[in-house]
């Protein structure tokens, strides 16, 4: 008798939750205040983490910046001062986990518990997998997907003390569908996105729903990490165009933030179609970008 109660439960459930959907989709959500926050935004030097770190700095945000590159750095954080923004500026290398949770200890002596994290750092070699090097395989995982378990390891226990606070996995369309000769880069993006939805059914099982995620996936990106890439059928995307889409996903609590959103329709249609379609369909997006395929670089 249980489990058909649950099963008209669960029913209910899934009707109301279409419903809401539909109303949220045409009011629009409420936007929520950061000012005051701490917010630490890892890869702040360059591309979507130094134009995150300036909305966040436009709304009063307090920042903490990190990046392995100091020049870089050190300038985001000067631009966001200037912004009227309180900023501390650190050279850290995030595939170095000792180097992060040193840093962390500092952060929380020197300016306070974290409230917002964007784990943005990444890394990419484009190649085929023969002509990828091994420590260029674990340079992707350090810092695309194990850096998140390192610094979300120390800055959770004050979220969940407070039952405050919002964690964003900075992803990639890559997570949820592949690209030839970016094999390390993809299967990290899956682990990312993976990672995004086992924290946030973990913190909703604790009870900690006032700790919020998000996970952003935008398509190929105009940051310079990958070179000449090119599509048919997805646009190749400007910084500030997803960093404005990411800013307003934080302030809705979305969970996941597709850029551009039809991505997702695209990505659900996939899981229904045979392989040769697929085929037929990655033929036609004609994806291109510079690697190296058998140690010389090319246009793939």
């Amino acid at each position: 008798m249980h489990i058909v109660l649950d099963f008209l439960l669960l029913l209910t459930t899934i009707i109301y939750s279409y419903l809401e959907a539909l109303v949220k989709f045409f009011i629009p959500r409420r936007r929520k205040s950061v000012a005051g926050e701490i917010v630490l935004i890892t890869g702040a030097g360059h591309g979507i983490g130094k134009l995150t770190a300036y909305e966040f700095a436009k709304r009063k945000s307090r920042l903490v910046l990190w990046d392995i590159n100091k020049h870089g750095v050190e300038e985001t954080a000067a631009d966001c001062r200037k912004l009227g923004a309180t900023t501390h500026a650190y050279v850290v290398d995030c595939s170095n986990r000792v180097e992060i949770y040193s840093s962390i200890n500092r952060v929380k002596k020197e300016v306070g518990d974290v409230a917002i994290i964007v784990n943005n750092a990444g890394t990419i070699y484009p190649a085929d997998l023969l002509s990828t090097k091994d420590e260029e395989i674990t340079k992707t995982f350090e810092v695309n997907i194990l850096a998140h378990f390192w610094i979300i390891k120390a800055l959770l226990p004050s979220m969940i003390k407070r039952n405050h606070g919002h964690i964003v996995t900075v992803a990639s369309v890559c997570g949820h569908g592949v690209i030839p000769y970016l094999i390390p880069y993809c299967s990290s993006k899956f682990a990312a996105v993976g990672f995004h939805r086992a924290l946030t059914s973990e913190l909703e099982a604790l009870g900690r729903t006032g700790i919020k995620t998000s996970c952003l996936c935008p398509v190929f990106v105009n940051t310079g990490f990958t070179k000449n890439p090119s599509t048919r059928l997805w646009p190749v995307l400007e910084t500030d165009e997803v960093v404005r889409r990411l800013i307003d996903g934080i302030l809705t609590n979305k969970k996941m933030i597709f850029v551009p959103s039809y991505i997702n329709l695209t990505l659900t249609l996939e899981r229904f179609l045979p392989e040769r379609a697929l085929a037929a369909i990655n033929h036609v997006q004609n994806i291109q970008f510079e690697a190296v395929v058998g140690n010389k670089t090319k246009m793939k």
